[in-house]
């Protein structure tokens, strides 16, 4: 018993990150941020939904889960957290909150839209900090309050019974999607190792191929989403996408120095559960996923 005892502080000692799970207090990082997250591995991520933003774009009312969404990764423990995510904005806001998270030395990652003639028109900005977990969250909080994101979650809303249209999906593309919101989404992990600043990171932080559905009436399904993809990858993906008619939206960094170099292509379809989900597909065919 003393051995074993011995053998685990050892571990401690050269390996700090193994009490990893046990060293992120996410009790309170809920309760500065207002909503509670879901834990990945050693990832504790908050999602910040705008369900206070109203956008429609082609007849289509955009619920908060296909693309409205922002979030926070946290990783690390108290004392030494890292956090990333995405935020989504209206244009008026992306200065204060800019000026908020500079003062707070966060960096800023990127900023860019997701969409094309989306109304109102909608921007999002990615970032990361480091520090002290708690005062992370602290300032992104600060920074949000300078937006109308809303910092305090609502009573759960009763989930409705999956659309018809998620069997046929998933049919199709011969795995299960997260039926949540009205939104089927899928995170699909590349295959090989992705870091930044020589952190390795999961899904959970932005890395995965994200692919959403939701319906569009009259028998349609809405998709958006973004590919994940390595230089060699884009256009191959974009000509998928384009035999399939769906839309290329957007092509441009998340981060600034991840291992190996990521693009990040957005895209806009709608049509019937069978032809969008054949054009994702093969886009899919053409990425090194797992």
């Amino acid at each position: 018993m003393r051995n074993r005892l011995m053998v685990f502080c050892s571990i401690l000692f050269v390996c700090p990150g193994f009490a990893l799970a046990q060293g992120l207090n996410t009790g309170a990082i809920d309760q500065v941020l207002g909503h509670s997250g879901q834990k990945t591995g050693d990832v504790y991520r908050v999602g910040l939904p705008r369900t206070d933003l109203h956008v429609e774009l082609a007849g289509v009312a955009l619920k908060p889960g296909l693309a409205l969404g922002s979030w926070a990764a946290f990783s690390g423990t108290d004392a030494d957290c890292t956090v990333m995510g995405d935020l989504v904005l209206t244009q008026s806001e992306i200065g204060p909150v800019m000026g908020k998270l500079r003062t707070a030395e966060f960096q800023i990652t990127a900023v860019h839209n997701h969409l094309l003639n989306e109304t109102p028109h909608v921007m999002y900005m990615h970032y990361m900090g480091h520090g002290n977990a708690q005062k992370l969250a602290q300032s992104l909080h600060d920074a949000l309050a300078e937006s109308k994101t809303p910092l305090t979650s609502g009573p759960p809303a009763q989930e409705t019974p999956a659309a018809p249209f998620v069997k046929t999906i998933e049919g199709v593309l011969g795995s299960q999607g997260r039926w949540a919101g009205g939104v089927l989404a899928y995170g699909i992990p590349r295959k090989e190792p992705i870091t930044e600043n020589g952190m390795t990171l999961n899904g959970a932080q932005g890395v995965a191929e994200s692919i959403n559905f939701q319906d569009a009436g009259r028998g349609n399904v809405a998709t958006t989403g973004d590919f994940v993809l390595t230089a060699q990858e884009v256009n191959p993906v974009i000509s998928a996408l384009e035999e399939h008619q769906i839309q290329v939206t957007a092509l441009h960094n998340h981060m600034l120095t991840e291992e190996p170099r990521l693009f990040f292509m957005h895209f806009w379809g709608v049509g019937t559960p069978e032809s969008l989900s054949a054009g994702i597909k093969a886009a899919l065919s053409k990425i090194a996923v797992k």
